[in-house]
């Protein structure tokens, strides 16, 4: 293969590694409050799309290179396996803790079939920690608004219930605390909440 060749492979393989990073970066972005469900859905893996722009980055280097000498190609054989040997634990671990948590209760507004309040357990431990988001909106359009984390640690005590308590009218309920959002009807965004204490 000549070095022309090489530089062309190595860099073709360095466009795909940018890609994979700008793809990183809209699904980041969309993963924040506000942002789009299914931009956020396809977009925020950051551990097989940084590593993947990791691999094509040390593999574009490696087809760049010309390995003729014995020690090169040791050397080139040793980053490698270190690379595999560090990379390998980290997306066996990522995998392990990945994922959205488990559903736990979903409700459309009886007057806007297209805002749903969902509650999802969140937490990696025995304790549960729920998490209430509002989704607005539907296909590619659909927005999702946080509302909050409840854990039992945090002060409020344990989480009773989300619901729907009046039209564009949201209420939060744990041991300690009632906290109500009203969302505004035009944009479908949640205002600043109240909290009184029970």
């Amino acid at each position: 293969m000549t070095a022309r060749r090489r530089r062309q492979i190595a860099w073709s393989l360095r466009g795909l590694a940018l890609a994979a990073l700008v793809v990183h970066a809209l699904g980041r972005q969309a993963s924040h409050s506000g942002g789009l469900v299914e931009v956020a859905r396809w977009a925020d893996h950051p551990v097989p799309l940084i590593g993947a722009a990791v691999v094509l980055t040390v593999v574009s280097a490696v087809v760049e290179l010309e390995f003729r000498t014995r020690w090169s190609q040791i050397g080139g054989a040793a980053v490698l396996v270190a690379l595999m040997f560090v990379g390998f634990p980290i997306a066996l671990l990522s995998y392990a803790t990945g994922g959205d948590g488990r559903a736990v209760d979903r409700k459309a507004d009886p007057h806007r079939p297209d805002r749903v309040l969902t509650v999802t357990d969140t937490a990696f431990s025995v304790d549960p920690v729920y998490h209430v988001e509002l989704l607005t909106g539907t296909g590619w359009s659909a927005r999702h608004w946080d509302l909050g984390v409840w854990d039992e640690r945090d002060g409020r005590g344990s989480f009773k219930r989300a619901e729907w308590s009046g039209p564009d009218r949201i209420t939060v309920t744990s041991a300690t605390e009632t906290t109500v959002f009203t969302v505004d009807p035009a944009t479908g965004r949640p205002g600043d909440p109240t909290t009184a204490r029970r």
